[in-house]
């Protein structure tokens, strides 16, 4: 069944995916808050982080329970911040983008466990400069699971495998080299790990271009941050090599093929 099909489940589809990834965001960022922490965030109340009350239901409905609240704990008042709402609508039109682009097929499901990964690691890097091994391993897991039912041939299997060994270990060599050179790690293992684990999902040619945007991005950011503060500062590498990860597994053909007419290939 194609979502396609016929305008009423296209709209009945996309309306269920946006409410589930609204639902997804939130979890996500309960997870990626618990994990850094080395709490468990498949069983315990969810609870306000200033006075500690546990949450009910109507203070966990994705975006309402926050405008509703006009952004602050029922309890103690205290300012909730934004970025609950924001990881919330945004996770919702990552869902929607997803579903649309691989429709309801394995490949998409496959393709949204990675997303989640990749989305709950952008704000673990960002809070604490961490991104935790079990979201690479989940990844790991999910892509190996997910060959049977997708049917790839043992050539592409083999390809995809390469892609991660040689960007994972170059990414290695390049980081001990320039460690070395700067007297100072210069880029973190989990982003090593991450980079690996993205060869897995886009092979060797959408590893490429996944790397060439993060580094652009990540560089531009970085010029921003530190002229706006006059010095110098270290930044996750982790959330722009996963942005630009997601870009490429959504529309990393048409890109590549927009590149390619650009130099006339």
């Amino acid at each position: 069944m194609s979502i396609y099909e016929y305008t009423p489940m296209l709209i009945y589809c996309v309306a269920a995916a946006f409410i589930l990834g609204t639902c997804m965001g939130s979890f996500l960022n309960c997870a990626a808050y618990r994990s850094v922490r080395e709490e468990s965030f498949l069983k315990g109340h969810s609870h306000c982080t200033s006075c500690g009350h546990d949450l009910g239901i109507r203070d966990l409905i994705p975006l309402i329970s926050w405008l509703s609240s006009k952004g602050r704990c029922r309890y103690c008042g205290a300012k909730v911040s934004a970025r609950y709402p924001l990881t919330e609508l945004a996770f919702g039109i990552i869902t929607v983008l997803c579903l649309l682009r691989f429709d309801l097929t394995w490949l998409c499901l496959r393709n949204y466990i990675f997303l989640c990964v990749l989305f709950m690691l952008t704000l673990t890097d960002i809070d604490d400069m961490i991104i935790p091994d079990g979201c690479h391993v989940a990844a790991v897991i999910t892509w190996i699971a997910a060959l049977p039912l997708l049917h790839m041939g043992r050539g592409e299997i083999l390809a995809h495998a390469a892609a991660a060994l040689l960007f994972g270990g170059g990414l290695l060599a390049v980081s001990l080299i320039m460690d070395r050179i700067m007297g100072r790690d210069t880029l973190g293992g989990g982003d090593i790990k991450l980079i690996a684990v993205v060869g897995l999902y886009l092979g060797i040619t959408g590893t490429l271009f996944t790397l060439i945007i993060a580094c652009i991005a990540g560089l531009i950011y970085n010029l921003i941050a530190n002229k706006a503060s006059d010095k110098g500062t270290a930044f996750p590498f982790g959330p722009w090599i996963a942005g630009a990860a997601a870009l490429m597994l959504l529309y990393g053909e048409p890109l590549i093929n927009w590149y390619q007419g650009l130099l006339g290939l």
